[in-house]
């Protein structure tokens, strides 16, 4: 397994940010530092166009400092961007070259469309909607996409930031009424003149680390049950809600808000103004975070020129699944005969009307399939708690929280007491009825994966026969010997004999010959 230590420096009009991944085909991209400076480049801007000495001395002095950690991580390829700060500066190609003479790091210039393309490659990389605007406001520019079917369609960068629109519009540390109105005012003006956004009616994806404190700042204030930001959704009335609570707070006291990093507290409200107008303007109720953005594009961009295979748009959930299942101790060989055999019994139970077929379920099955168990790593006596936690407490691509749960259910599920204490804190989440499903399929999940104890993946198949009124026959056929698939299978049937109400009996065919 080669694994290879990469980086990204994003150079911002805010911020300037090192980001460390790691990759590998097993494991696939995964992140692994992430420090930052609050430079604020774009206040070195001087009434010229030219970046002042002092700037330009911060982003030196910066870039040095990241060099050095790069070089502890054993970094080998390095992409530096910059965006609007240094774009906007008329001097800045004298400004790439001293830092490329004084630090040795090349520094590519993206114009407007490279910054909104890498932020679209990200989104659509990441989560499983297929349509969408995305927004991502930076310091000093703000760039919008609109991608149909996962296909970029339109993209376009506005020449204002949090930062640049507070030196334009805000008097104090603080937004005030006034100011929110006369920004509303100018910001609208800006989005409604693009012909392709207006009532488009598709969900947006804030991108960025304005639109992710807006999120974390909302899970704390209502105590939200589950960690991470990627694929949140809020609506126009929580937005709403949260201008009129930050609006309530001192500038003192939004630098102490729970999920709100203080350096983002003067201009964070700014942030919210241009989220809204542009929900009105879209004509959307739907605003959903993405945890990536232009970083992760760039790097994607990077590992797809080896392998344009390598990500997958529409299988984001099944890559990641994949590379989580490796990071667990699970082979391909062992996913692909949970995935194969859960399809298996799930068809034949429909034939035999003790389900109903329904795509969408079956599409759930196979995607807990893929993971489930994973505690088993860590421990077995405890493995369906860690399971749970694993799936449930980290931002998965592909998967929105929702359904994040549902698979972390699923994935997880030991017993029907189990699954009441695990699904407790989601009871606002589900119907009745889609619970007991859930827990259905859970224990059905739960028999399958009994089917391949012994890790060798010798059971190939499963026929199902309703022989006798209350009696299931499953016949499972096997390329060898499968004593602990069986041994391990009848110890398990009670779960689908509870979920079928009927008596089930086991019998193991040998693939090819008859014993």
């Amino acid at each position: 397994m080669n694994e290879v230590n990469m980086a990204v420096i994003d150079i911002g009009s805010n911020t300037i940010r090192l980001v460390l991944y790691r990759y590998s085909h097993e494991k696939g991209l995964r992140e692994i530092g992430n420090m930052k400076t609050v430079a604020r480049l774009r206040k070195y801007i001087q009434t010229d166009g030219y970046m002042s000495e002092e700037g330009i001395e911060v982003l030196k002095n910066t870039l040095i400092s990241f060099k050095e950690i790069m070089q502890d991580y054993g970094v080998t390829t390095v992409k530096a961007a910059a965006t609007a700060a240094i774009r906007q500066a008329k001097n800045n190609q004298e400004i790439l070259l001293q830092m490329e003479k004084d630090t040795g790091i090349k520094i590519d210039l993206l114009s407007e469309d490279e910054e909104a393309y890498f932020g679209y490659l990200a989104v659509v990389h990441s989560m499983e909607i297929p349509s969408a605007v995305t927004i991502d406001i930076g310091g000093g520019s703000t760039e919008i996409t609109l991608f149909i079917n996962k296909e970029l369609q339109h993209s376009i960068s506005f020449p204002f930031g949090t930062v640049s629109l507070k030196q334009s519009f805000v008097t104090g540390d603080k937004i005030n009424e006034k100011e929110k109105y006369q920004l509303y005012q100018n910001i609208k003006k800006y989005f409604e003149n693009v012909a392709w956004l207006k009532n488009v009616k598709l969900p947006i994806v804030g991108i960025g680390g304005s639109a992710r404190n807006l999120a974390q700042i909302h899970q704390h204030l209502i105590d939200y049950p589950i960690s991470g930001v990627h694929h949140y959704e809020m609506n126009e009335e929580t937005l709403k809600n949260l201008s009129g609570y930050l609006g309530k707070q001192s500038f003192e006291q939004l630098k102490q808000i729970d999920g709100l990093s203080s350096d983002r507290a003067d201009i964070i409200e700014i942030a919210l103004v241009i989220f809204k107008t542009l929900m009105e303007v879209v004509d959307s109720n739907s605003f959903y975070i993405s945890k990536r953005g232009l970083r992760e594009g760039l790097i994607m961009d990077i590992v797809m020129k080896s392998n344009l295979e390598v990500f997958q748009p529409f299988n984001v959930f099944e890559d990641y699944a994949n590379h989580l299942a490796f990071k667990y101790g699970r082979t391909e060989a062992e996913v692909g005969t949970l995935v194969t055999l859960i399809e298996n019994i799930y068809i034949e139970s429909c034939k035999w009307n003790l389900f109903q077929f329904n795509e969408e379920h079956l599409n759930l099955l196979k995607k807990a399939a893929r993971v489930f168990s994973i505690g088993d790593y860590i421990e077995l006596d405890s493995s369906n708690q860690h399971t749970f936690y694993l799936i449930a407490n980290q931002s998965i691509p592909g998967l929105n929280h929702k359904n994040r749960v549902k698979i972390a259910l699923l994935a997880s599920y030991k017993n029907r007491d189990y699954f009441r204490r695990l699904s407790q804190p989601f009871l606002t989440w589900f119907t009745r009825e889609e619970l007991k499903i859930l827990r259905n399929f859970g224990a059905l999940l739960k028999f399958v994966y009994s089917l391949n104890s012994s890790k060798r993946n010798i059971v190939k198949s499963i026929k199902m026969e309703l022989q006798e009124k209350d009696i299931i026959t499953l016949f499972v056929v096997s390329k060898g010997r499968a004593v602990a698939e069986i041994h391990r299978a009848q110890s398990q049937k009670k779960h689908i004999e509870r979920l079928f109400k009927k008596r089930v009996k086991i019998e193991l065919i040998y693939e090819g010959w008859n014993e």
